[in-house]
């Protein structure tokens, strides 16, 4: 026999993928396997040991078949491609999923099945309910929420919420993450198994949460229906409506399902109630409807019966399993807490030497200053001595100059007594000649009026005189004498004149003018004697303003400092003098 022949023959095979939730894989199977050994490698390969809730599901035609465990897998009506895909899903819901789902892989392939059923709008979730199971989905991806390292917008190329509910509201993408992250901050402290059985606790709470659905009838007038089945039992619904059954047929109420062909029997097991029929055109429906029936009924009897002892042990192990990472999550979270706290301590006390780095610094240059400072107030103290000693001289030399001055002042006080004196005479005699001006005008005004007066008599006499001289000359030509002798005019006779003078009232006048002459002149005479008076008081006030500003100087040289200028103002007999000064120029 050749080598060759000993050789043993190689099986034939075929190509599987199987797509998991969050894996995909790929094997090599034989022709003769059946549906239980391709499930149970991908059971081994992903290492789940709570079997029963799932099934490779494939599709066919228009509809999707489950992969029967007792049966070829070629032999079934499995797809002919190659490779032949399947998906490895959850075909059967629990009832409470904190109680009997008991492996992490479990529950993590649970909540990516129904996180991805909401997101599809399989499963009906209000917009509250999704931010918050949206909430639960980020802590479990992310972790504890850290404001440094989770900036606004690293949520943008998440898929978190159905479609419809972005829809329904008028909110940019920005606003929803805003709200889904302020839930999010409040689950610190959340690991991810945790967050995702929080997630599966709200999720199995909604209305479609677990049931699959399927068209049928419920007589030959064709009464469109929905027939629903979960692990609660069997559901009647309107077509619009897959939230609130009209009927309902519980697990524990049904006696027995039965089928033959498109017609399903329901027999309640109380015989009382009528027996409920419905009808289904695809038979490979009916058998489906008929594979999820019998598993969700078995899996209801198995919960209230006692747990087998695999399941004890798995979840005596996953109790022990979660103690231990409960455990490490405690020594993790003091570990980070004492990490945070050194890192704390550390930048707290870098921060503090930073500042007394600092206060060093600025110690030093204080030091550097202030050495600087005492050379300069060194030097400054001797320029200071020198400058009271100069001081000190000139204290002296201000107190001479003061003492003289003191003497000059009280010169110039007696020296401005008697010019006062001559002021108040000067003032007096400006009121005399006032009033002597005021008489002398008065008199003028008389005199004026005297004069007025005489020459409108003159002028009365001139025309009394001529009226007279008109009617008495033809009387004296006809009494007149004859006429003299040639010899008489040598003895110098003149006829009588009738022309009067007025050199009385020339007279007059020529005295009212040197009277008016003479005032001006001692008018004049006595303007100028006030304008030399004013001006000597004058220079006198400046010469005292003077005096008295070198004293205040000198005083203050004394003491350290030279004051402002000091304005005196003129007294007040000095504005009664200038006012009538005004008067006496303006005459």
């Amino acid at each position: 026999m050749s080598i060759l022949g000993l050789k043993k023959k190689q099986p034939k095979t075929f190509k599987v993928k199987v797509i998991t939730m969050d894996a995909e894989m790929e094997f090599s199977c034989e022709v003769k396997w059946k549906g239980k050994d391709l499930f149970d490698l991908v059971c081994r390969t992903v290492g789940l040991r709570e079997t029963w809730f799932f099934g490779l599901r494939y599709t066919v035609k228009d509809t999707y078949a489950w992969l029967k465990p007792e049966k070829r897998v070629l032999d079934q009506e499995v797809p002919k491609d190659s490779p032949i895909t399947f998906h490895f899903l959850a075909k059967f819901f629990p009832e409470k999923v904190e109680e009997e789902l008991v492996q992490e892989i479990t529950q993590h392939l649970f909540f990516l099945q129904v996180k991805k059923q909401i997101l599809d709008e399989e499963i009906f979730c209000s917009p509250e309910a999704s931010v918050l199971l949206a909430s639960y989905a980020v802590q479990a991806k992310y972790g504890d929420y850290d404001p440094n390292f989770h900036k606004p917008g690293f949520l943008a190329q998440d898929e978190l919420l159905p479609k419809r509910v972005l829809m329904q509201y008028q909110m940019t993408a920005d606003m929803w993450e805003e709200k889904i992250t302020a839930w999010y901050a409040e689950h610190r402290g959340i690991a991810r198994d945790e967050a995702e059985m929080e997630y599966l606790k709200i999720a199995q709470d909604l209305e479609m949460y677990g049931v699959s659905y399927f068209s049928i009838t419920q007589n030959k007038r064709d009464t469109e229906l929905l027939l629903g089945v979960d692990a609660q039992g069997l559901h009647i619904y309107s077509p619009n409506s897959k939230l609130n059954p009209n009927k309902s047929f519980p697990w524990s109420g049904i006696r027995n399902i039965s089928y033959s062909e498109k017609e399903f029997t329901i027999k309640p097991l109380d015989k009382k109630k009528d027996v409920f029929k419905f009808y289904s055109s695809q038979l490979r429906v009916n058998k489906l409807i008929l594979q999820l029936c019998i598993g969700n009924h078995d899996l209801f009897m198995r919960r209230r019966k006692v747990d087998s002892i695999e399941v004890q042990q798995m979840k005596a192990q996953a109790k022990e399993e979660k103690a231990r990472k409960k455990m490490e999550r405690q020594i993790l979270a003091r570990e980070k807490q004492m990490r945070e706290e050194a890192e704390r301590a550390k930048e707290e006390m870098e921060r503090r030497l930073f500042q007394l780095q600092d206060e060093a610094r600025l110690a030093n240059e204080a030091l550097i200053r202030s050495e600087e400072t005492a050379d300069l107030l060194a030097e400054k103290a001797q320029i200071a001595e020198e400058e009271a000693k100069l001081l000190a001289h000139k204290a002296a030399e201000a107190e001479q100059e003061r003492q003289r001055l003191e003497v000059t002042a009280m010169k110039t006080k007696e020296e401005k007594r008697l010019m006062e004196q001559k002021m108040r005479e000067a003032e007096q005699l400006a009121v005399k000649l006032v009033e002597q001006s005021e008489r002398r005008l008065k008199e003028a005004d008389h005199l004026k009026q005297d004069l007025t007066e005489a020459k409108d008599a003159e002028r009365r006499a001139k025309q009394k005189l001529l009226e007279i001289t008109k009617t008495t000359y033809p009387l004296i030509a006809a009494y007149s004498p004859p006429p003299a002798p040639p010899e008489a005019a040598d003895f110098g006779y003149e006829p009588p004149r009738l022309d009067f003078k007025d050199s009385d009232m020339k007279r007059l006048s020529m005295e009212i003018e040197r009277e008016r002459l003479e005032y001006m002149e001692k008018s004049k005479h006595l303007q100028d004697q006030l304008k030399e008076l004013k001006s000597e008081i004058e220079s006198l006030k400046l010469e005292e303003q003077q005096q008295q500003a070198g004293l205040y100087s000198l005083q203050g040289e004394a003491r350290g400092y030279v004051p402002e200028p000091v304005y005196i103002p003129h007294s007040n007999r000095n504005s009664a003098y200038m006012s009538q000064m005004t008067f006496f120029e303006e005459v």
